[in-house]
């Protein structure tokens, strides 16, 4: 499975139950039966292949069955991507009515389906979340975006059986980099290549002083990281601890690229907190403006495509303890902005998805916490 760096802090995974799903569920199953039912044919498809929002006659929202904001915010993001529904359609449907009930991938692609035929303003993610479920994925609780964005893809990369499927899924999302740990007494140096589904940038740097752009916070991630006293290393040459170097490298970046703004860290009272401070982020961003040559472990037709213009935001609006998320999604066929915030759609402005860039100030309004990057197409 593919693991997501903790380089930078650390992040909260999962936060506390708060209501209890029952009522809420009991509350939406009038709209359940509206929704259509289930194809039955084996080679069934959806008919087009669009975001969910890419509609003739409206965005369609989800509906929030108990504390599933988190989930419906990053199922937008997911379905928005037309580059990952045209991965979606293609799977093997399977065969028998409990393999349905418990393939990720399939109930995705239902729920893709149902989004784009209904007539209602919102449906419900009802039967994915029995689905994952059953996939020991803790349902109806607090989560954090960034964790539960990898558990999906983690799911949806493990059902898939078509091994071009994964490999295609893995090129949109899959950020590889190349880790080095050098000796600063022998010089002796190991390196090993990774891969990654985020990038895990740190909003404070080493001072703890906060990071005024995305930029910089992308160059702090990047930087070589020194570690001495009780950080030291063993170095076989050496025969001892000695200090060492750190640094990651980049070398390929995908289609998709996530970005995670790490707002949740511990402090100095050993109990993790929110970092509300104003990040602004760019529409545009070119990683050979922003890294340096040492920063870099690629050929330079790779870094040619490092240009990328912004696709999605997950909000965050609350505490540790407590919160809401949304998403605001740009339309890749029609150039729009909307914000999902559960079965509530509208179309925004630039400068509404700019009031997530936080503040010093803020207690419960929306910051961001995740930022989804599409590479530009070459002119």
């Amino acid at each position: 499975m593919l693991l997501m760096s903790h380089r930078g802090g650390h992040q909260e995974s999962k936060k506390k139950l708060e209501i209890s799903p029952s009522e809420t569920m009991k509350a939406e199953e009038e709209n359940y039966k509206e929704e259509a039912k289930e194809p039955k044919s084996e080679d069934w498809r959806p008919p087009s292949v669009f975001g969910a929002a890419d509609l003739k006659n409206r965005a369609v929202g989800l509906y929030n069955i108990g504390q599933t904001c988190c989930l419906n915010s990053l199922l937008q993001v997911f379905l928005m991507n037309i580059h990952f529904t045209k991965i979606l359609r293609r799977i093997s449907v399977p065969v028998c009515a409990t393999q349905k009930k418990k393939n990720v991938p399939y109930q995705m692609l239902l729920l893709l389906e149902k989004m784009q035929c209904g007539k209602q303003k919102a449906v419900s993610p009802r039967e994915l979340v029995l689905c994952l479920e059953a996939h020991r994925v803790t349902m109806f609780v607090q989560y954090d975006a960034a964790q539960l964005f990898l558990t999906l893809w983690n799911l949806l990369k493990k059902q898939m059986k078509n091994p071009e499927l994964v490999e295609k899924l893995s090129d949109l999302y899959t950020i590889s980099v190349q880790e080095h740990l050098a000796c600063q007494i022998c010089s002796s140096e190991t390196k090993r290549n990774s891969s990654m589904l985020s990038l895990p940038v740190p909003l404070l740097d080493s001072d703890s002083s906060m990071l005024k752009t995305l930029e910089k916070c992308l160059q702090c991630f990047f930087r070589p990281e020194e570690l001495t006293g009780h950080n030291m290393c063993f170095c076989e040459h050496c025969g001892k601890k000695t200090p060492f170097q750190q640094s990651v490298k980049l070398v390929h970046l995908p289609q998709t690229l996530t970005i995670h703004l790490k707002r949740f860290c511990f402090g100095r009272s050993a109990y993790i907190h929110k970092i509300s401070n104003c990040l602004p982020f760019p529409q545009d961003l070119d990683f050979n403006a922003v890294l340096t040559e040492q920063q870099c472990q690629a050929y330079d037709n790779e870094k040619a495509a490092w240009k990328y213009e912004l696709f999605a935001v997950v909000a965050h609006s609350g505490t540790t303890s407590y919160g809401h998320y949304c998403a605001y999604i740009r339309s890749l066929t029609e150039c729009k902005w909307y914000c999902f915030n559960d079965s509530f759609v509208e179309q925004v402005s630039w400068d509404d998805v700019k009031s997530t860039y936080g503040h010093s100030d803020l207690y419960w309004g929306q910051t961001a916490y995740l930022l989804f990057y599409m590479k530009k197409q070459p002119q």
